[in-house]
């Protein structure tokens, strides 16, 4: 991986990242509600790298050492964190990328396709929804354990313990988990974070949709990416995403739930080289 660099876009300032060649295709990761870069994992950016892929991963607002806003008042909403992702994509002199939406930021992802389709050249929507109504909810067992109050910052140890539990119940009913691997990333996370009690703020964002569309209107190639297991949003999700935007492809990574699990780099690595391949039919 590149050094950390920190991009400026106006009063907002964005800790962005790169690894590869930055004459190869580009692929733009932006992760899911309250997490940071660190969750798109080193290693698995480097893969991808290996395959000849210019890799950028980014704190988000309010996550990693990007700027934050005060606790329970997000100054932006999803469309501005939509322009974060295109100020970057400018800053670092890229025509196209391919983007990569995880979670909450499948929302953003789809802006960007819809909104912007001549800086996008593929869409990957990972473990996200359309939000239609009907479609299952988060499991009991998921609702039950995010809902437990977090520690004070200042007790470290039970930071990390609570932190590690709520994402240990991103996972489900996943036996792909090595609680010792989450608690490094939380430990990371941690100590890198201006202010990890901010990142909550993405809970509290509004989220319009693109202005000139939805799923239906998405004119890039598209890949859906889904856990088998996802307790957040159930398999049903996938199935209504992949069926709601033109000619989209599914993956289902057997055994996994709302995370990416290092067991299933290799076919997530495999599926995001082969549907940003150069001289894939667009």
């Amino acid at each position: 991986m590149n050094p950390e660099t920190m991009i400026q876009l106006g009063d907002v300032e964005l800790c962005v990242q790169t690894a590869g060649d930055r004459g190869d295709p580009a692929i733009l990761l932006i992760h899911g509600a309250a997490a940071s870069m660190v969750g798109w994992e080193e290693e698995l950016c480097e893969r991808l790298a290996a395959g000849g892929r210019f890799v950028v991963r980014y704190d988000q607002r309010d996550t990693g050492r990007s700027t934050v806003s005060r606790g329970g008042h997000p100054a932006y909403d999803m469309r501005d964190l939509a322009d974060d992702a295109l100020g970057i994509v400018d800053a670092l002199g890229l025509d196209t990328v391919h983007v990569v939406g995880r979670s909450m930021s499948g929302g953003t992802a789809l802006i960007l396709a819809v909104d912007h389709p001549d800086r996008v050249a593929s869409v990957t929507f990972m473990s996200t929804t359309t939000g239609d109504a009907g479609l299952p909810g988060p499991t009991s067992a998921f609702r039950d354990a995010v809902a437990a109050p977090a520690p004070p910052l200042d007790d470290h140890d039970a930071w990390v313990d609570h932190t590690v539990a709520v994402i240990r119940a991103y996972h489900g009913e996943s036996i792909l988990v090595d609680e010792a691997h989450l608690r490094r990333l939380v430990e990371l996370e941690l100590a890198r974070s201006t202010d990890p009690s901010a990142a909550n703020n993405h809970f509290a964002i509004d989220t319009p949709g693109p202005v000139n569309g939805g799923f239906g209107d998405v004119g890039v190639p598209a890949l859906v990416v889904h856990g088998e297991l996802d307790p957040v949003f159930p398999l049903p999700h996938a199935y209504a995403l992949t069926e709601a935007i033109p000619g989209a492809r599914l993956v289902v990574l057997e055994g996994a739930g709302h995370e990416l699990p290092p067991a299933r780099w290799d076919e997530f690595t495999a599926a995001l080289l082969e549907h940003t391949a150069p001289g894939t039919p667009r």
